[in-house]
């Protein structure tokens, strides 16, 4: 009696894909996991001041549906645009300021080591002075008006994104500078090749951070002397006792942060195309 083996079968092309409900099971999985957090946070701020505070805290902390209703009837009769209006063009004029000055010079300081060294005391000391500490100085030497807020959001911005640019300089792999080099690079073109390339996500952080510190730093300084914006609008609904009003400007606040934030980390991704893309 004879017994046939049949060959082996031989698979050589390319593996197969995972099944797409195995894969949207997974973006699921983790969906769920990273508003997980987002949701019981809401549910707490509902539900708390409905059935376990009592009348009088309530009046100071009320339910979320309440101050989405503020912020619902702030959006239909303008109000909250004019504010968002006011708040933006002054963040983004501080903002832009920053950024034009802190990334040139901070490529400056970075790329030549004796100008660092020579300036390091002084940015220590800068960086670890608040601006929000500034702001009676700001205000005595420019006014209550537009500059004064503007020039304390320059202030503000400027050093994340200028310890960040030089940070990123210092920080690219010293093999890629001696390669570059060795290949015969001149020094702008390694500059413009390797240095520049490698300082950009560190640098893109700095103007991240600055981003929102543009945000947080204006709302305060609205709080002062200004007439519009969202600073405004949480004070004087909190001086007339507005209080679902004062929680709608905190919510728009923290939603603006939230979307220039997300704009920024997009732009980031777009300028780093030759990054290697991180394991989910």
């Amino acid at each position: 009696m004879t017994t046939t083996l049949d060959a082996p079968t031989v698979h050589t092309g390319p593996p197969a894909a995972p099944p797409r409900p195995r894969r949207f099971t997974k973006r699921l999985t983790r969906a769920v996991h990273g508003s997980a957090a987002v949701v019981l946070f809401v549910a707490l701020w509902e539900l708390l001041p409905r059935f376990v505070l009592d009348e009088s805290t309530r009046t100071f902390l009320p339910p979320l549906s309440e101050d989405l209703q503020a912020l619902w009837e702030l959006t239909l009769d303008g109000r909250l645009a004019d504010h968002l209006v006011a708040s933006i063009g002054r963040s983004a004029a501080g903002f832009a300021i920053a950024v034009a000055v802190a990334v040139p010079l901070g490529l400056l300081i970075g790329w030549y080591r004796p100008v660092a060294r020579f300036l390091q005391p002084l940015l220590e000391l800068a960086r670890n002075t608040a601006a929000l500490a500034l702001l009676p100085v700001f205000t005595l030497l420019l006014g209550i008006g537009e500059l004064s807020k503007v020039t304390l959001v320059v202030y503000a911005c400027v050093w994340p994104v200028l310890l960040n640019t030089i940070a990123g300089v210092n920080t690219v792999d010293p093999l890629l500078v001696k390669a570059a080099r060795s290949l015969g690079l001149s020094s702008p073109r390694l500059f413009r090749k390797v240095i520049l390339p490698s300082a950009v996500p560190t640098v893109f952080t700095g103007i991240r951070m600055a981003a929102s510190y543009s945000i947080l730093v204006l709302v305060a300084a609205e709080m002062v002397g200004a007439k519009a914006g969202l600073g405004y609008l949480i004070n004087t609904s909190q001086v007339n006792f507005q209080i679902p009003q004062m929680y709608a400007g905190i919510i728009a606040v923290s939603v603006l942060g939230v979307l220039v934030n997300q704009g920024f980390v997009v732009l980031e991704r777009r300028f780093s195309t030759w990054r290697p893309k991180e394991k989910p």
